[in-house]
């Protein structure tokens, strides 16, 4: 994935710039197939706790004999995390998964050392036709962890705990939230969940975590006195608890996590805590000595042929 620069507006007044750190505006990016939002990594702030990669697919619809086709591509040194709202994804990777990814279930894929993988619209689902709406993000790994054995772990959406507390409907992807903890296991402690808020209901983000951030879907939350619609990440202050209000029914992910420890890199596909590690990867790639996809192998993503540089990634900690 390429990296895309996005503006950052400056929130309204005073009183939301005391609860909101930063407010990003994803860049729209057309894939051909569909419409992407990409929140992380921005120009201003790449990194919300281990989150480097945040970006909204669709929502698309898709016809008959059409779907998405992302051909296997590696990846090392990070975990992706697929949520969906609606529609389906047909994952497989170099480890022989194949698992259909449905709305409400999490699907973590651990590259560590390196994995390739391929995301596609089942022959069933080109067939039918579907809409397809959710959140492809990226967790950086810890850096003893980096070179662990690639994995794959998923849990359905009935694995996954829901919380429905005053207008509050909360599905906890990973970590804890209201008391209620998800079965994944990640690397470094964290938060992601996904909330449903009915018009007026109010929820205490705590500050569980020195790094947090919003994403909004649906709808329009107030936070300070501020009102947030669709489509916008609300990187939150550290240390204080704040309210999010719903104006009307609205929609939102929440996440984040303690910062990493240290900077990350990332070029294309590839994130890693050393810049040489990247370069190794890149030459690995281009000599096909990645493993391959059983059931997916006739094609692949070539390595971009770009100049561009391995970005440095950071959080709200500044590492020299």
């Amino acid at each position: 994935m390429s990296w895309t620069p996005c503006p950052d507006p400056t929130p309204g007044d005073r009183a939301s710039a005391d609860a909101i750190e930063l407010l990003i505006v994803p860049r729209a990016v057309d894939l051909g197939e569909m419409e992407v939002r990409r929140a992380l990594p921005s120009l201003k702030r790449q990194m919300v706790g281990p989150f480097i990669f945040f970006d909204q697919m669709g929502p698309a619809e898709f016809l008959t004999d059409q779907g998405i086709d992302v051909r296997p591509h590696p990846h090392i040194n990070l975990a992706t995390v697929t949520f969906l709202f609606e529609g389906q994804i047909l994952h497989r990777d170099s480890l022989g998964t194949e698992k259909a990814i449905e709305p409400g279930a999490v699907n973590w894929m651990r590259a560590g050392r390196g994995i390739v993988h391929s995301e596609r619209t089942s022959a069933e689902r080109k067939h039918t036709g579907q809409r397809l709406f959710g959140i492809q993000s990226w967790m950086a790994l810890p850096e003893a962890q980096e070179e662990s054995d690639p994995a794959f772990v998923h849990h359905g959406a009935l694995d996954l705990p829901v919380v429905d507390l005053d207008g509050i409907r909360a599905r906890v992807i990973a970590g804890e939230v209201l008391g209620a903890r998800s079965p994944l296991v990640t690397p470094s402690e964290t938060v992601y969940a996904h909330f449903n808020l009915r018009a007026g209901a109010r929820l205490p983000i705590e500050p569980s975590f020195e790094e947090r951030a919003v994403y909004t879907l649906k709808g329009e939350i107030e936070i300070a006195g501020d009102t947030f619609g669709p489509g916008q990440l609300l990187v939150l202050r550290p240390g204080d608890q704040i309210i999010a209000t719903a104006a009307g029914d609205a929609e939102f992910m929440l996440f984040g996590g303690a910062p990493m420890g240290g900077p990350r890199f990332i070029w294309w596909n590839f994130v890693s805590s050393r810049l040489e590690r990247i370069e190794q990867a890149k030459e690995e790639w281009a000599q096909g000595r990645f493993d391959t996809v059983p059931g997916d192998a006739e094609e692949f993503i070539p390595l971009p042929q770009t100049k561009d540089k391995p970005r440095r990634a950071t959080g709200g900690v500044f590492y020299p």
